[in-house]
């Protein structure tokens, strides 16, 4: 069974899949996509059995759920605590544009007036934030450790792990 997810790699979403295939005793692949819509159609398509794992704060979760009533089932949710979630920088000097994915957005305002000054960057997932990031499109990012790490991004703040609920549909 393959599990259908957020990606790239260092995601949460990456880490509840590694778990709950591990917890299933599946030897399936995971399946990492830019946009859990992205994920969603790659696993309509597929002619393989298959799950789709998503966040349960993922912002557009409630539209995927309703508009495909008819190829989803609800079957499952796994919890854990995410990976670490911090607040990580490049070798900018000045911070004025940060990136993150729009669920963990609201842990600016606990970086006070940093935050306030900086233009907010929207990406698809903390990881996409972290290789943004790195490659000098934004100045610093919320993300996970994970991926701050594999992109050698200084860490800030850690604002610690996150329990996190991740819904499991059945393709039906």
């Amino acid at each position: 069974m393959n599990i259908y997810t957020l990606g790239p790699a260092g995601t949460n979403c990456e880490k509840a899949a590694l778990q709950y295939m591990e917890k299933q005793h599946w030897a399936g692949q995971i399946k990492l996509r830019t946009t859990l819509e992205d994920a969603l159609d790659e696993l309509l398509s597929s002619p393989e059995p298959g799950i789709l794992m998503g966040c349960i704060v993922y912002p557009e979760l409630h539209d995927i759920v309703f508009r495909h009533l008819d190829h989803l089932k609800l079957v499952d949710l796994h919890l854990m605590d995410t990976h670490d979630m911090v607040f990580s920088r490049n070798q900018s000097q000045a911070i004025k544009r940060i990136g993150s994915h729009p669920a963990p957005a609201s842990l600016l305002s606990q970086l006070g007036d940093l935050a306030i000054s900086a233009e907010l960057v929207l990406c698809n997932s903390n990881s996409e934030a972290a290789l943004q990031c790195a490659q000098g499109n934004i100045d610093a990012c919320i993300t996970t450790i994970v991926a701050a790490q594999a992109n050698d991004l200084h860490i800030a703040r850690n604002f610690g792990p996150v329990p996190m609920g991740f819904s499991i549909h059945l393709k039906v």
